[in-house]
């Protein structure tokens, strides 16, 4: 997969997480993008991890699901990590 398709994936990946979970996350599309790209390829670890495969086909659904439980992951992390903060 080029780097262009690449970074479209982890855009829409990363959108596709922010509309599943619940609550306002910030940022724009460079944050999106960002966490898409990053999640994009933590599921390419994780593809590769559990049925050898990786991310190599951009219009495998294998490659979109992979990628979106990966953005959804990050997204969990960043949550937890910058979430509310008492005052």
């Amino acid at each position: 997969m080029g780097f262009l398709a690449f970074l479209v994936l982890g855009l829409v990946a990363g959108a596709i997480a922010k509309l599943i979970l619940p609550g306002k996350q910030g940022g724009g599309w460079i944050a999106t993008l960002l966490l898409g790209v990053v999640g994009a390829m933590l599921g390419g670890w994780i593809a590769g991890a559990v049925t050898g495969t990786g991310l190599a086909e951009f219009w495998s659904w294998h490659t979109w699901l992979f990628a979106v439980v990966g953005a959804l992951i990050v997204l969990l992390i960043w949550g937890l990590i910058f979430g509310r903060k008492r005052a």
